[in-house]
């Protein structure tokens, strides 16, 4: 847990209650949807549900019931972080601006094309395009919601889309012992041929903007000998 003097406060109002829970808002960031309860715990300075964090007062169970349909910390707390506000400091917020801002590009970067050249977007061509839009980064809201609302933001400055494509792969046989394994987890395998030669030809399913990154891998892997062409 978090020290009561590195926590912050995140409220939530319900049916004319206001909860409040003290939380660690690095930690709280970090959480996903699929976070254990004890992730959401870990991120607790204290562990309880408050209608004043900082004077302790905590929340009465047929409050939380009435609120929330439960009484269990860690389901609250989970739903306090998703909905409600976390009250962060002005060097917290830059900070944690900065670090989603990152993922927000990279996750465009990684998954977006040009689908009229059929070629990714460089980061910087990204960048640029999200300061033209004067998007901005909300420190505490998900990276995959504001994601969604900067490609809203993108389309119209740039050909853009989220696409998967699938990319045949021919490794050479000399190279298929070390790289099999390294190859089937670059993407979703669809096909898998061993040839009589002793090659292998596999098909990869792969995020479109993820091209550069899977062909560097691959030509590590094989010392530069590999054949890849992406499939219509």
């Amino acid at each position: 847990m978090v020290s009561l003097d590195d926590a912050v406060v995140a409220r939530l109002a319900r049916h004319g209650t206001t909860f409040e829970i003290l939380v660690d808002p690095d930690g709280a960031e970090a959480l996903d949807d699929d976070a254990s309860d004890h992730d959401v715990l870990a991120t607790l300075a204290v562990e309880g549900v408050f209608t004043d964090a900082r004077d302790g007062e905590r929340a009465a169970e047929e409050d939380l019931q009435k609120g929330f349909g439960a009484t269990d910390v860690a389901a609250i707390a989970r739903r306090i972080l998703r909905d409600g506000e976390v009250q962060l400091t002005q060097e917290q917020r830059k900070r944690m601006q900065a670090a989603k801002h990152r993922r927000i590009v990279e996750t465009i970067v990684r998954n977006a094309w040009n689908p009229q050249t059929k070629t990714p977007h460089p980061k910087e061509r990204i960048e640029r395009a999200l300061e033209e839009a004067k998007f901005h980064v909300d420190p505490v809201k998900r990276v995959e919601e504001q994601v969604n609302e900067a490609m809203k933001r993108l389309r119209p400055l740039l050909p853009i889309a989220f696409e998967r494509i699938q990319v045949a792969i021919k490794i050479p046989a000399e190279h298929t012992g070390s790289a099999y394994g390294h190859v089937r987890n670059l993407g979703d395998l669809r096909k898998e041929e061993w040839q009589d030669d002793g090659s292998l030809i596999v098909v990869l399913e792969i995020p479109a903007g993820a091209q550069g990154e899977v062909y560097d891998r691959l030509n590590k892997i094989t010392q530069g000998s590999v054949e890849t062409r992406v499939l219509a």
